[in-house]
């Protein structure tokens, strides 16, 4: 693998024009098909084939309904007054007749109306339920306009009117300002790093042009699947990362080349066949991760992680090809002025032989410390919780609505559970149904359909629908109604069913990802030992990442440090995505650093030696590429969208321990105690094929790295 780089790196370098303006061609090719055939993303989760989405086919198939997009316009009397009393009364009667003339709009419903009414008991809160003709996904910017327009002009008679429902959920916004903050710390962490701000900012805009591909790519894919509204920002977010890092790595051993008296050319082959070997092993590790999250079974799951696997491919891609292609058009010039004339390695400042000389010599102490204090970290785990359903943003008038029916309804009211009966008794068996319990508190009369074939129950629960009482009620319902043609639906229920089909899949995609990656690593290190201790390590990441990220979002420690509004559950995909993403990126430290060490055994270095000169080498660049990735996420936190909020948490805080910890204090430290027997492989497993990630069979014009060290 590495010869065959090697000549791509020099091929590269004799076509470096051809090859920047063929990347810049498929920028601005994917650029104009977004523009032309970008669809809308969705909000809704669901998974085929489990009760709650099947009742929500069968309910559109049975009442006609379920398909439309809708939106409650929640309305409150001013301070002391009833909406039943004048002028309220018309004041309400307007605003529901100019729903009903609104664009889009099928149907706007009268909370007033004696027949349905749809007022709390103390008359001062109601609600319409305003229905489209269109999914919320089709719901045009000019209809949402309409509505927001008419409400506002409600407000001016002194009523409190906010609007809820699918229509007031608003697709995440990509590249705020504190997203913008990130890229900025990750160019001066960059530009620290080489000492030269036209190599950082050269470093930046490649990752940039694969990033914008990538999402450029997933919007053009909306035109034609319906996706999820986070896999773009999921996207951007792994894809700035990676693409910033896979970048640094080649950049880093491109500059060790030519400090070592290679001509740019040579440096250049040198470092796409070297650490471009890593690279690719790195992102094949990060592909398999994303795209095996397919094993859950759950479509917008599969959807998100083949995205940001095809996002990581074109980070792959520039890596391999753009960067060092630019690198050849800027020579030299991408080490300091300084460097560019004197040959040989900058002189060590010191750090990072202290730092491993301190954990090889107290090996015992540093991994007994390193496994303790994040098995501490990683205790709150025990007590997770995870749901689907999202809270709107802060602030938001969908927010301001849930809070109105909390307040006039009750808290149950914001999650309803929908019960479907079917069959030719279906109304005289709803009518039967003894639904009762301690946190039920209201069910409505059956609904029948046309045909009176199928009923409707609506059950109001008292608390929310974050809460475990409701998550107990779908379960209690589903075991009192078993036999009797029902279905339990709903938010609450489609929860529920997505974190049971999630934690059946966990363990399934687990041992098949890791499994798959221990094979991958075995062969790149020819060792069984280092995979596993890899591995192991990994298990202590995840562990310390999820139970930080409970501790904040779900007890609200240090809430207020990640503009955390309300505690709660964690999002129901925050668990397997987060171990899909961490591992693969783990994966990645864990190839950068310990290739450098195997690079120096395989040379002739003793073990310990090779562990000091390959950490030397490798731990500055690994300590940049783990700060810029911990930027790049955390700048995702504070103003963070309710469902990548957690996500982007969790990532920083899982590549903060894994690239500080695990990978720079319990890996070094566990390989010093192994010794010579880190690097054994069975006799039995001497046919599996070597990758040769370091490019040892290279030629090589710089000194031989055992004597390196010495």
């Amino acid at each position: 693998m590495a010869r065959l780089l090697y000549r791509l790196g020099a091929g590269i370098h004799r076509r470096r024009l051809v090859v920047v303006l063929l990347w810049l061609v498929v920028l601005v090719g994917t650029g104009i098909g977004a523009g032309a055939l970008a669809g809308d993303t969705t909000n809704q989760f669901a998974i085929p084939g489990q009760e709650s989405t099947t009742a929500l086919a069968k309910i559109k198939a049975d009442f006609g309904s379920g398909g439309g997009a809708t939106a409650r316009v929640v309305v409150q009397a001013p301070e002391g007054q009833k909406l039943t009393a004048p002028p309220n009364v018309q004041a309400v009667g307007a605003l529901v007749a100019e729903l009903n003339k609104l664009p889009g709009v099928a149907n706007a419903s009268n909370p007033l109306d004696p027949k349905a009414p749809a007022v709390n008991p103390t008359q001062t809160t109601a609600y319409s339920t305003v229905t489209y003709s269109v999914p919320a996904g089709s719901v045009t910017t000019e209809q949402k306009d309409a509505l927001t327009t008419a409400v506002d002009r409600a407000r001016t008679g002194g009523l409190t009117v906010e609007i809820g429902g699918d229509i007031a959920n608003k697709p995440p916004d990509v590249g705020g300002v504190v997203e913008a903050l990130g890229v900025v710390l990750a160019l001066v962490i960059l530009a620290m790093t080489y000492g030269s701000l036209v190599t950082a900012g050269m470093n930046l805009l490649t990752a940039a042009v694969g990033v914008g591909i990538g999402v450029l790519g997933i919007t053009i894919t909306t035109g034609f699947v319906s996706l999820s509204s986070t896999t773009p920002i999921l996207a951007t977010m792994l894809g700035l990362a990676v693409g910033i890092d896979y970048a640094l790595f080649i950049i880093n051993r491109y500059r060790q080349e030519l400090r070592r008296g290679a001509d740019p050319g040579t440096a250049i082959a040198t470092a796409v066949g070297t650490a471009g070997s890593a690279v690719l092993t790195a992102g094949i590790t990060v592909v398999i991760a994303l795209a095996g999250l397919a094993v859950a079974g759950i479509p917008f799951l599969t959807q998100m992680g083949i995205a940001a696997a095809a996002t990581i491919v074109v980070a792959v891609l520039i890596a391999l090809t753009l960067v060092p292609a630019v690198l050849s058009l800027i020579g030299r010039r991408a080490l300091p002025r300084k460097q560019r004339t004197a040959a040989g390695e900058p002189r060590d400042r010191g750090f990072y032989r202290g730092w491993i000389t301190g954990v090889t010599r107290h090996r015992v102490v540093a991994l007994l410390l390193t496994v303790v204090g994040l098995g501490l970290v990683a205790i709150p785990v025990a007590s997770m919780r995870t749901t689907l359903v999202q809270a709107p943003a802060a602030g938001s008038t969908a927010d301001k609505a849930q809070r109105l029916l909390a307040d006039g309804f009750g808290e149950g009211f914001n999650g309803p559970l929908t019960i479907l009966f079917e069959g030719q008794n279906a109304v005289e068996t709803a009518g039967r149904a003894a639904i009762a319990g301690p946190d039920i508190a209201h069910v409505s009369k059956p609904v029948p359909n046309q045909h009176g074939t199928a009923a409707l129950l609506t059950v109001i629960p008292k608390s929310g629908p974050t809460s475990e009482d409701t998550e107990h009620l779908v379960t209690d319902l589903r075991a009192q109604l078993r036999g009797q043609g029902a279905y339990v639906t709903g938010t609450t229920a489609v929860s529920v069913d997505v974190a049971v089909t999630l934690d059946a899949a966990l363990p399934v995609y687990l041992v098949l990802v890791v499994g798959l990656a221990l094979v991958l690593l075995v062969l790149v290190f020819r060792s069984l030992l280092v995979p596993l201790v890899g591995v192991l390590g990994f298990l202590l990441t995840i562990g310390a990442s999820l139970g930080a990220t409970v501790a904040v979002f779900q007890w609200g420690w240090l809430g207020t440090a990640v503009n955390l509004r309300t505690t709660g559950p964690l999002i129901s995909l925050t668990p397997i995505i987060v171990i899909g993403i961490l591992f693969g990126l783990a994966m990645d430290y864990q190839v950068f650093l310990v290739s450098r060490m195997h690079e120096a055994h395989h040379r002739g270095a003793d073990p310990a030696a090779a562990i000091t000169t390959g950490f030397r080498q490798a731990a500055p660049v690994v300590v940049a590429a783990a700060l810029i990735m911990f930027t790049v996420f955390a700048a995702f936190v504070p103003g963070g969208e309710a469902t990548i909020k957690s996500i982007a948490f969790a990532l920083a805080i899982g590549i903060a321990a894994d690239a500080f910890l695990v990978r720079m204090v319990l890996v070094p430290a566990a390989l010093t105690l192994i010794g010579a027997r880190a690097w054994w492989l069975p006799r039995w497993l001497h046919w599996l094929p070597t990758l040769d990630v370091e490019g040892t069979d290279l030629p090589s014009p710089t000194p031989d790295l055992a004597n390196a060290s010495r």
